[in-house]
């Protein structure tokens, strides 16, 4: 495999809590998924798969012109999903593999590349991941906002829903921490090695991750380096809940087109 090479797992779950068959709901059009597929043909990845345990979803994938790969109804991420097709396919520890959300319909393709490519050159960590500087107060006192804070060889120190670092002073106002190099807001894409992602997905959630219901505190406990770097563009919303839909509909414009689906 060439260093650079690396596949997409696109996690693609029917059955969301919040937002039932929500990776199939329209936007200009299309569904989500076509969105998210036309992003990661945009990488450049070696290889796309959708992962989900719907067959329907797997078939509007196959429509799309990439693979499906059914998976567990038990999983509780989209990280054990993933997980799930690295040994349904054989992966070799080595593989290099982007987490990309079935519900991330804005997130550009280059930052699938940028955040692949950010792991393949850091031989020291097991994981990378992407952020984007914070502007403001509410945002950084949002705890719907993860901050990261990394360290001087750009690994992250810790994740939080809280402000951090706190700035700590004789207004009690909470400023945005701007001179202090690594404090980012947080975006939700990953690149893994595949046996660092196999050795996460045996762990037990850590009592950290428990506390703040953040997945990627569970590598920092069991020791893996996380590489992290400002990522080159912002990405647009994410998908939640219906009503995030007209926000992803706004940011993508509506004389979006989806590249050819091959």
């Amino acid at each position: 495999m060439n260093e650079y090479e690396y596949q997409v797992v696109i996690p693609a779950r029917w059955a969301s809590t919040r937002f039932p068959g929500k990776v199939l709901h329209p936007i200009h059009g299309q569904p989500m998924l076509a969105h998210v597929v036309s992003h990661a043909r945009e990488s450049g990845a070696s290889r796309i798969i959708v992962a989900s345990e719907s067959d329907q979803v797997l078939e509007v994938a196959r429509r799309l012109g990439v693979e499906g790969c059914l998976t567990s109804e038990a999983h509780a991420s989209g990280t054990d999903r993933i997980g799930e097709v690295a040994d349904q396919l054989g992966w070799d520890d080595e593989t290099l593999v982007v987490n990309l959300q079935g519900d991330e319909p804005s997130m550009p393709g280059s930052l699938v590349e940028q955040c692949a490519f950010l792991l393949a050159r850091s031989s020291d960590a097991s994981m990378a991941t992407l952020g984007v500087a914070l502007h403001s107060r509410e945002d950084f006192a949002n705890p719907n906002i993860v901050k990261i804070v990394t360290d001087i060889r750009g690994h992250a120190l810790y994740f939080s829903r809280a402000s951090i670092p706190y700035p700590r002073g004789d207004s009690g106002q909470t400023e945005v921490p701007t001179r202090v190099r690594g404090a980012l807001r947080h975006i939700g894409l990953y690149a893994y090695r595949v046996g660092a992602l196999r050795r996460l997905v045996r762990e037990p959630p850590c009592e950290l991750e428990q506390i703040e219901r953040l997945e990627q505190l569970r590598a920092l406990w069991i020791g893996f380096a996380i590489a992290v770097e400002s990522a080159r563009v912002v990405p647009g919303p994410s998908v939640d809940e219906p009503g995030d839909i007209a926000r992803a509909e706004a940011w993508s414009g509506a004389g979006s087109l989806l590249h050819s689906r091959g």
